[in-house]
Order: C-alpha cells, then sequence, then structure tokens
C-alpha cells in the first residue's frame, strides 16, 4: 500500500519507506519520517531518516540500487539541531558511541543530514527532543538512586570508634564527600531542594 505522503512522482521514496518498515523489530512503530528533497540529492546519495519507538534509523541510497542502513538508540541520543530555511531544514544528531542509563562515553559520533523536507525535519526533531528528554529523566533518576543508596551505605559504631580516631576521621572525610556530591547533584539540577535536605538529613543522622 503506498504511503498518502509520497507523491506519486517518487516512488524512490515509497522504495524507502517499504525498507524502513521491514527493518522494524517486533512492538517497534514508525513514529515520524524525513527524505532529502531531491534537488539537495542530484550530486550525492539520498537519505531517508525515520524515527521509531525505540531509536533513530538513516537509509543511504546505494550508487547502483538499494539502501545501506545505519540507527541511534534513543538511550545514546545527547542532543539535536535543526536548521530551517523556507523550504529545507538540515538535521544533526550527536549521539555516545555506546552507553547503558549513564552518560560517562567520551566518543561521540555526529550525524548530519543537509537539504531535508522542512516540515518533516522539524517533526523528526520534535520526536528526537521528545525521546532525548525521556532518557535525561531516566539517567536523572538512576544518579538519584545511586546517590542515595551510597548516601546510606555507611554505619558508624560508637563501640568500634571514638572521636578522635583515625576511622572516625576516615568516616567523616566520607560523609563530606557525599554531602559535595549531593550539592553538585542540586547545583546541575538533577535533584530537588527538598530531595537534597533528605540526602543530607540521613547522612548526617549516620555519623
Amino acid at each position: 500500500m503506498a504511503d498518502p505522503a509520497v507523491g506519486a512522482d517518487d516512488s524512490g521514496l515509497g522504495a524507502a519507506l517499504a525498507t524502513l518498515r521491514g527493518l522494524l523489530t517486533s512492538g517497534e512503530t514508525l513514529e515520524a519520517w524525513a527524505a532529502q528533497r531531491r534537488i539537495y540529492a542530484l550530486t550525492h546519495r539520498r537519505v531517508c531518516i525515520a524515527a521509531t519507538s525505540g531509536r533513530f534509523i538513516s537509509l543511504q541510497r546505494r550508487l547502483f540500487g538499494g539502501y545501506d542502513s545505519a540507527d541511534i538508540r534513543w538511550q545514546d541520543l545527547k542532543e539535536t539541531r535543526i536548521s530551517a530555511g523556507i523550504i529545507a531544514a538540515d538535521l544533526t544528531l550527536v549521539a555516545q558511541s555506546s552507553s547503558d542509563l549513564n552518560i560517562g562515553a567520551e566518543v561521540n559520533r555526529i550525524w548530519s543530514f543537509e537539504g531535508l523536507n522542512k516540515n518533516q525535519a522539524q517533526a523528526m526533531y520534535r520526536i528526537c527532543q521528545q525521546h532525548d528528554q525521556v532518557w535525561r529523566e531516566k539517567r536523572r533518576v538512576r544518579e538519584l538512586e545511586e546517590l542515595r543508596a551510597k548516601s546510606g551505605g555507611v554505619q558508624i559504631s560508637g563501640a568500634q570508634a571514638g572521636y578522635g580516631s583515625s576511622d572516625a576521621a576516615g568516616t567523616e572525610s566520607e560523609a563530606t564527600r557525599r554531602l559535595r556530591q549531593a550539592r553538585e547533584m542540586l547545583d546541575a539540577k538533577l535533584i530537588s531542594d527538598s530531595e537534597f535536605e533528605s540526602i543530607k538529613a540521613k547522612i548526617v543522622s549516620g555519623l
């Protein structure tokens, strides 16, 4: 069945969309797609991109037919930028080379797509931003849980350490470090004021 968004004079896009749908995994849905305008693809291999429920996919037409595909998991996405003109737009994605819920990867991938249909590119940008926000929140919750676990992980027994012992001094240093971590997360707006006060109270109560 032909896609209503594909013009009758652009059967190549129909083939690209069919390829995209064929790449979807079980339960994965196609949320939006964008294609490079034909005038921008006169001297390059034409590109079609798509946003699904689980990832970003790009298809690049081969010189002698067919497409090459690549994808970015939403959890790896770090930044999305758009530059729009009158009829076309450029979309740039910055992604980590690999990650889980954490954001510690140092090597980034930068993908740029020029001359996309403007309306399609804007729809793609909105969806990329939505997925980016969802995963930022997941990472924030993960970091908060890890900080809370660290905050409640050390207890001091008065029978084992006195006020002047080296163990007590070491524990005091550990508590100071945790308080500093909590303050840094507060300054970075990863936690709220009330969450910071709760963490601080737990640290202090363990002394």
